[in-house]
């Protein structure tokens, strides 16, 4: 059994350019807090083994998806989740005033940056 606390401090970067907190880690997933400055758009990523389920804690953005069946970009705000599945291509934005911050859980565990590639999506990025 595990208990943690959220990092005062970004541990890191994520691919497509979110600060993040590591949280938890586990054999099935792991779970990571993210958060994007206001007015930052990242870089378009697609994954090729990890799928993802995010839930919005605060601010407003907008993620543009794509799979080989389906194209939507999808309003985020408080209270919202959205899923990533696995070989999905997925570009998100801050439309907000404030951070926007979301907790990310991944299946399986991350198992490095070299998990993501990026692409072109449905907007410039500003990073």
């Amino acid at each position: 059994m595990k208990e943690t606390e959220l990092p005062a401090k970004p541990d890191a970067k994520s691919p497509a350019g979110a600060d993040i907190r590591f949280i938890m880690d586990g054999t099935t997933g792991n779970m990571i807090h993210s958060t994007l400055p206001a007015g930052q758009t990242n870089r378009a990523t697609i994954h090729k083994t990890i799928s993802e389920f995010w839930y919005i804690l605060e601010g407003a953005g907008e993620i543009w998806r794509k799979d080989n069946n389906e194209e939507r970009i999808t309003s985020l705000g408080q209270g919202v989740s959205i899923d990533i599945p696995v070989g999905t291509a997925f570009q998100y934005r801050n439309t907000g005033a404030v951070p926007m911050k979301f907790i990310c859980i991944s299946m399986p565990p991350w198992p490095g940056d070299a998990e993501a590639s990026h692409l072109k999506g449905a907007w410039e990025p500003t990073i």
